[in-house]
């Protein structure tokens, strides 16, 4: 069983609980016109290409690897095997509460890969969580995991359908979903300026997040422009938006939570 890997990141305390070791899948459904990651998009090799790094050796119309870094390959066809011998190389990392986060692109959307690299990993004890836009619902995988990281974007429908590629009301529905099945869940929102950084969108979530019995964490992850660099690499242009203020971030915080897992929501 393989798929499309973009790459390993290893000490990553963003991608979860403690220290995560995560695994970037090539390929999403999506099309966040803000995505950091806009080499994950494409469930396709690409090559990310950094004219300002070229020293003109040559080397790529040999067919030799770039030595400079200005020519990538994204996207490597790796096995489950391989995936797992990687993350065991962490595993003395993990003892603080971390493991193992599978990533993308969107994890769902290689279904069959994902699930046999969770199933792997739970045989080798390792603390799982999967970070997903819960663009679709899959049980089988979702109750697999140890915590589910799931965004919930924008609030307003057509905002989300604009800026995000579709409608929000089944992403809605999948979190009520999700939250039956008794896994910790951490709600995100991505805060870009002038698009889903006021108050009411922000509250509306929050106040969503609050209702899932599940939801142990609501956090809000704001806007910075490294997807424009690596869209330009890949031929492509991407909306450049603004950061929240440090204004709109300190009003926002109010609607950020931490509860203890099995905590009622009084």
């Amino acid at each position: 069983m393989k798929t499309l890997v973009s790459h390993i990141e290893r000490g990553s305390t963003f991608d979860g609980p403690g220290i995560r070791t995560v695994v970037f899948l090539k390929g999403c459904p999506l099309s966040c016109k803000w995505c950091h990651n806009p080499e994950c998009i494409s469930f396709d090799k690409q090559i990310l290409f950094y004219p300002d790094k070229c020293v003109y050796c040559g080397a790529c119309s040999r067919g030799e690897e770039c030595y400079s870094g200005a020519r990538k390959v994204c996207g490597e066809e790796i096995s489950v095997d391989e995936v797992v011998s990687e993350i065991k190389k962490d595993v003395k990392f993990f003892a603080s509460g971390g493991g193992a986060t599978i990533s993308g692109g969107e994890p769902l959307a290689h279904r069959d890969f994902t699930l046999a690299l969770i199933r792997a990993l739970k045989k080798e004890n390792i603390n799982v969580g999967v970070e997903t836009s819960l663009y679709r619902f899959d049980s089988e995988i979702l109750s697999l995991c140890d915590v589910v990281m799931a965004d919930l974007k924008i609030w307003d429908e057509e905002k989300h359908l604009k800026y995000v590629g579709i409608a929000n009301d089944g992403i809605k529905a999948n979190f009520l979903k999700l939250d039956s099945l008794g896994v910790p869940i951490i709600v995100r929102t991505p805060l870009i300026g002038f698009v889903n950084d006021d108050e009411a969108e922000v509250k509306a979530i929050s106040d969503f997040a609050l209702s899932l019995k599940n939801a142990v964490k609501y956090e809000l992850l704001p806007y910075h422009p490294l997807g424009i660099s690596k869209a330009q690499a890949l031929g492509e242009e991407q909306e450049k938006f603004e950061p929240p203020s440090d204004y709109r971030l300190k009003l926002l915080e109010k609607y950020t939570f931490v509860k203890k897992q099995g905590a009622n929501n009084d």
